[in-house]
């Protein structure tokens, strides 16, 4: 097979008088300096995590002094102390990202470090998500380069598309061509998102295996390629139990390393984990941690936890198991929304009462069966 040329990254001459839309700045944004284009930072729902977490990230920049891979911007072992959290020699307190097995995220980074894909697979709520976008942030600086799964996302959404207007004009060309958040990573040789990858269909899974082996995306109407650049890979995110529309190739499973993220082992990190989004959420939103106790957190901990594993905490009492996943993230949005409800519409202080609708609208997705299950809950609760 005879090789491609390798396809110009840059237009040769552009026009001042006709800005082109379809094609982004090359150059990588600086998480930690402004964005004239965007809203003010503080006017943002939810700051990317390269921006929300920019002052450990810079802390942890200027602190590193062991070797980096090629257009990494941590180490691996300040990438790692990102995700697990920790404090820095000029005091600087690392938050932790990701609460659990410490060797987990250790072989999440060192998959990354070389030229395997990484694969987070686990059940919903077991913050896949959470984790491939700190994992983008520390690693590449930018989180925002992302394909979201569905089952209408189409094959351009991982290759490139056109934009019709100059295809019809110009023809095929580079300036005609809009490149997918898969291209725009590999030119710059940073990480990509896949969320959901189980949902793509298969045809557009099947377009990542040339880029996962061979590091290149072909582009036949142009008589060349994209190569990736040192530091390109890519993260993606499936749930094992909702196993979305299509199941993977074993072609395109064999690219991947595979990480499984459980659920929390015990009763005691669930309720770290909670607390702690608990008090970043309310604080985004204004409002006062005193709004849910401890003891109420740790209630509610420990309905999802009985539920999920179909028996009591001690052991003891055997119960049935709801439709649902009765995930941390789940009992997350539950007491922050109770938060919500007792500090506008309430005397400002979360009760467990309070609690118990938004803990029933997470149990009821079936209304035959998880309402017995629920029922049956609240029976043996009431007996203890």
């Amino acid at each position: 097979m005879t090789d491609l040329p390798t396809v110009p990254t840059s237009d040769p001459a552009p026009d001042p008088a006709r800005p082109d839309p379809a094609r982004p700045d090359p150059a990588r944004p600086d998480p930690a300096g402004p964005d004239p284009a965007g809203p003010d930072r503080a006017d943002v729902v939810r700051p990317h995590a390269e921006h929300a977490y920019a002052h450990e990230l810079a802390a942890l920049a200027a602190a590193d002094t062991r070797p980096r891979p090629p257009q990494w911007r941590l180490s691996p072992w300040a990438v790692v102390t990102y995700l697990m959290g920790g404090r820095l020699p000029d005091g600087t307190v690392i938050v932790p990202k990701y609460i659990g097995p410490r060797r987990l995220m250790e072989t999440a980074v060192a998959t990354l470090a070389t030229d395997r894909a990484l694969l987070l697979i686990g059940l919903p709520g077991t913050a896949k998500t959470w984790v491939s976008e700190h994992l983008a942030a520390a690693i590449s600086g930018d989180s925002t380069l992302l394909v979201q799964g569905t089952a209408g996302t189409a094959e351009e959404n991982v290759r490139y598309g056109w934009n019709y207007a100059r295809l019809l004009a110009e023809g095929p060309s580079p300036r005609a061509l809009v490149p997918s958040p898969v291209y725009r990573a590999m030119e710059h040789g940073s990480i990509v998102r896949v969320e959901e990858l189980t949902r793509l269909p298969s045809d557009v899974q099947d377009a990542l295996i040339t880029v996962l082996s061979e590091k290149t995306l072909p582009i036949p109407e142009l008589g060349g390629e994209v190569q990736a650049r040192r530091g390109f890979n890519l993260i993606a995110t499936a749930n094992d139990r909702d196993r979305g529309v299509n199941e993977l190739s074993s072609a395109l499973r064999r690219r991947f390393n595979t990480v499984k993220l459980p659920t929390p082992a015990t009763a005691d990190e669930e309720v770290r984990i909670v607390t702690q989004r608990v008090a970043e959420l309310g604080a985004a939103l204004e409002l006062p941690a005193e709004a849910a106790p401890a003891d109420e957190i740790r209630r509610v901990v420990t309905v999802f936890r009985e539920l999920r594993h179909g028996q009591s905490e001690d052991g003891r009492v055997k119960l049935k198991t709801p439709s649902g996943t009765m995930s941390t993230a789940e009992a997350i949005s539950v007491i922050v929304q109770s938060m919500s409800m007792a500090v506008h519409l309430g005397d400002g202080r979360v009760r467990f009462d309070d609690l118990l609708g938004g803990i029933e609208a997470s149990v009821v997705r079936d209304p035959v069966h998880d309402t017995v299950v629920w029922r049956e809950y609240l029976d043996t609760l009431a007996a203890r």
